[in-house]
């Protein structure tokens, strides 16, 4: 992910120390002293951090398969991300804006894919709709390159199988469905008749986990990609759209709370909480991803203001109008209105 000025984004963006731009365009910069906003980034930490990263996301790829062969999620969980992350770095660069290495996030034990992904530092304010567009698109776009034949090729190594009937012993979690992962099953299984599901192998639950990112990262809110994406198209009519976009994760949670946690609710009214069983509990796990959301978008309009920084330029050609626009598509095609449910 990418992020100039305010708060830099990832999976899920991270508050930064803040930068005041100068007055010129970034066009205009010389090459010298880009090179020296650049070196004032200290690449031991995207190292240091890199490393913590690949050790903690195999650690949670042996959660998702049973001979414990961790490198099946976590290698291609990385490629997408770091071919994510380094689409935003390539697009900086080609645009002559300073910008670091990626840092990416690791966080063990909490995360079930052990990462909370990476961002990319740009001490500059993106000052042109085409270089905004660019930075903004090159990352998801590039990672999707990666996570669909992932997918693909996932797919075509999993299973159609009976879902288990639950017990005291038996529990299962149910991936969140978008229209693209939709369409992707269907096109590997055919119809799938009810009771019956895909049970992942571990590749297309990484890609399946890149799906999810990259959702994430094109919400049209605040520098997100998907902020980026939108105010270069929309120009400060993203401003509104964004503000919009607040309500989502609240539409969200009433959304869960009323499919998969209200039943629980009845059953603690009417038969008293003691009875409540741990498959009554489990499907609260669809609410707190939509919590978690709305508390960061929250803090992030806090730090950064409720308006997307402005840019100096602002045509975009119609080809990059096209990939605008393909690209806040692919926020609806990756919309998953439930994540992860347990059962």
């Amino acid at each position: 992910m990418s992020s100039s000025s305010d708060p830099p984004r990832g999976f899920p963006p991270a508050p930064s120390r803040r930068f005041e731009p100068r007055p010129t365009s970034v066009a205009e910069a010389p090459a010298a002293e880009e090179s020296e906003t650049e070196l004032s980034f200290d690449w031991r930490k995207n190292a240091v951090l890199f490393l913590l990263t690949l050790v903690s996301v195999f650690w949670a790829g042996r959660n998702w398969d049973p001979q414990q062969a961790s490198w099946k999620f976590a290698v291609p969980l990385l490629a997408i991300l770091i071919t994510h992350e380094f689409g935003h770095y390539f697009a900086a660069r080609i645009h002559r804006v300073p910008t670091s290495l990626p840092y990416f996030l690791p966080l063990p034990v909490l995360n079930p894919f052990g990462t909370l992904g990476a961002v990319i530092l740009m001490p500059k304010r993106i000052r042109s709709a085409r270089a905004l567009l660019d930075i903004g698109a090159a990352g998801p776009l590039a990672g999707m390159i990666v996570a669909v034949p992932l997918m693909i090729w996932g797919l075509s190594m999993s299973r159609v199988e009976q879902l288990p009937v639950l017990s005291d012993d038996v529990f299962w979690t149910q991936e969140g469905q978008c229209l693209l992962y939709f369409a992707l099953k269907a096109l590997i299984f055919g119809h799938i008749p009810p009771g019956y599901d895909v049970i992942l192998h571990p590749t297309a639950f990484a890609a399946w986990a890149g799906f999810f990112l990259t959702f994430l990262n094109l919400l049209p809110f605040g520098q997100l990609d998907g902020g980026h994406v939108a105010y270069a198209l929309f120009g400060r009519k993203q401003n509104k759209l964004a503000a919009v976009m607040l309500f989502m994760p609240v539409a969200m949670l009433i959304y869960n709370f009323w499919r998969f946690a209200l039943p629980a609710v009845k059953k603690a009214m009417s038969s008293g909480v003691s009875s409540l069983g741990t498959h009554d509990v489990l499907p609260l796990s669809s609410l707190p991803p939509w919590v978690m959301l709305l508390i960061l978008m929250l803090v992030f309009r806090r730090l950064s203001g409720s308006d997307h920084p402005p840019v100096d330029d602002k045509h975009l050609s119609t080809s990059r109008q096209v990939i605008a626009a393909g690209t806040l598509a692919l926020f609806i095609a990756l919309f998953m209105p439930s994540p992860l449910v347990s059962f």
